[in-house]
C-alpha cells in the first residue's frame, strides 16, 4: 500500500492539523509500504537550522519513527518548504526526491510533482520561483542570521497571502498546456500533484490527473492498494 499526501502546511498556529498528522503517523501511515509527501509539509522552512525549534524537531522525530518502522518516506519539496535539506533528511529518515519523479503503480506509469511549476499562467509567481530556487541566492540566504531569515520568511508569507487575494482562481490553477507537456515528457498516463488545494480527478487527452487535497485538521490523501487509487 502506498499513500500520497501533500499541503499539510504544518505550523504552530495550526495545532489541529499538526495533531492530525502526528496521529496519522502512528496509525494509517504504519500500514504503508511507502509514503509520498508531495510538497508543503511545512508552512515555511527557512533552512535546516529550523530543526533547533521544538516544533520542527517534533515533526522530524515523528517522521523518523515511521521510517524506522520500515515505511519508506519520500518528500518532494513544495513552494513553502523548498529549503528542506540534508540535515532534515538525516534526522527524519526521509528521502528528498527531485521532481518530476516517476513510479509504476500496477500497469500505470505515474509522474509526481508538487504542482506549482505547472501554474504557468501566474507569471509573477513563476518569476519569484526562479529567483528563490537559484542556488547562489539560496547560499546567500543561508548565510544570513537565523532570526533574520525567519523574519524574511514571515514577510514573504504575508505578501504571498495578500497577492493570492488579488488573483483569479484560474491564474492560480495549473495550465493545461503545461500539464500536457509534463505528460508528454514523462511518458506517464497518470499524474499526481498537490499545491492547488482543489482535490479532483481530471481526464486529459494525455492521461488522468489526480489532485491531492490540503489538510484542514484531518488526514487526506490518495491510497494505492495494489489495484486502485482512491481517496482517504
Amino acid at each position: 500500500m502506498i499513500h500520497f499526501i501533500s499541503d499539510l502546511h504544518l505550523h504552530e498556529s495550526r495545532p489541529e492539523t499538526t495533531q492530525a498528522f502526528l496521529d496519522y503517523l502512528i496509525g494509517p501511515a504504519r500500514q504503508c509500504e511507502s509514503l509520498w509527501i508531495l510538497g508543503d509539509l511545512f508552512e515555511a522552512w527557512t533552512g535546516d537550522d529550523d530543526l533547533s525549534l521544538p516544533f520542527s524537531a517534533r515533526i522530524a522525530d515523528a517522521l523518523a519513527a515511521v521510517a524506522h518502522s520500515g515505511v519508506q518516506v519520500r518528500i518532494l519539496v513544495g513552494n513553502r518548504d523548498f529549503l528542506l535539506g540534508n540535515a532534515f533528511a538525516k534526522r527524519s529518515g526521509v528521502q528528498i526526491v527531485q521532481e518530476p519523479t516517476l513510479l509504476q503503480l500496477g500497469d500505470h506509469r505515474t509522474v509526481l510533482v508538487h504542482g506549482d511549476a505547472q501554474c504557468t499562467d501566474d507569471k509573477r509567481y513563476q518569476c519569484f520561483r526562479r529567483i528563490v530556487r537559484n542556488r547562489l541566492l539560496q547560499t546567500i540566504f543561508h548565510a544570513l542570521p537565523f532570526i533574520l531569515r525567519r523574519r524574511i520568511a514571515s514577510r514573504l508569507r504575508a505578501q504571498s497571502e495578500k497577492s493570492k487575494a488579488g488573483k483569479s482562481m484560474f491564474i492560480m490553477d495549473v495550465n493545461r498546456d503545461a500539464i500536457a507537456a509534463l505528460f508528454k515528457q514523462s511518458g506517464a498516463e497518470w499524474l499526481i500533484h498537490g499545491h492547488t488545494h482543489r482535490p479532483a480527478i481530471h481526464e486529459h487527452a494525455e492521461g488522468t490527473r489526480f489532485v491531492l487535497s490540503d489538510w484542514q485538521g484531518k488526514a487526506s490523501g490518495l491510497c494505492w492498494n495494489g489495484e486502485n487509487l482512491s481517496p482517504f
